[in-house]
């Protein structure tokens, strides 16, 4: 091969190098936060993997899909990157975040841990939502055998979940009239999602 094919070869590979950096980018940030996360049919039609997560994680743990699509909704809205906000120095200065929650669930650090070991599920990540929906159904079937909380009760999980089950039993969400209002807003709409999924048969 001569030099000058040689170095038209090269030249037409980098031109190709930006068009395969994004490929590449895309490939690994994955589908984005859904639109209508306030639909359960749109949902589970339009993410197959929140399909088979969530029916996977009912079979499993007997927690209903409208209770698990309720929970992981309040608590990221299906975005697997979400956050909590940092503190700052000064007003400007980003610091530390404000707690360890991370993915879909929120999960803190220590009860991530806790999941992993119970479960066997060692590389579990919370921005997957087959390892999300099968911490809520763990995290669910822990407070009913503890607190005595049904499955079924979004409300009452959601309080548990929000204020751990010793702080439920202990009834620490009484003097928090905000929480309380949230845990309902999970209760409707846990009660929404299941209604949808029926009317159009995939409950």
């Amino acid at each position: 091969m001569t030099h000058l094919k040689r170095s038209a070869l090269t030249r037409r590979a980098l031109g190709m190098m930006p068009i395969l950096a994004v490929i590449l980018l895309a490939s690994c940030a994955g589908r984005p936060t859904p639109a209508q996360v306030d639909n359960a049919c749109w949902l589970l039609n339009d993410h197959p993997a929140y399909r088979r997560a969530t029916r996977h994680a009912e079979r499993k743990w007997g927690v209903p899909i409208g209770v698990q699509l309720a929970i992981i909704r309040q608590e990221s809205s299906f975005n697997r990157h979400a956050r909590p906000p940092r503190r700052h120095i000064l007003w400007v200065i980003p610091w530390r975040r404000v707690s360890s929650a991370r993915g879909y669930t929120q999960a803190l650090d220590g009860t991530w841990k806790q999941y992993q070991s119970e479960t066997g599920h060692h590389w579990a990540s919370r921005s997957s939502i087959h390892a999300a929906t099968d911490f809520v159904g763990w995290y669910a079937n822990r407070a009913n055998r503890r607190a005595g909380i049904q499955k079924s009760d979004a409300r009452d999980l959601y309080l548990a979940y929000y204020e751990g089950i010793g702080g439920y039993l202990a009834r620490s969400y009484s003097s928090k009239a905000w929480l309380v209002a949230v845990a309902d807003k999970v209760a409707y709409r846990a009660n929404r999602y299941d209604r949808q999924l029926r009317s159009c048969g995939m409950d």
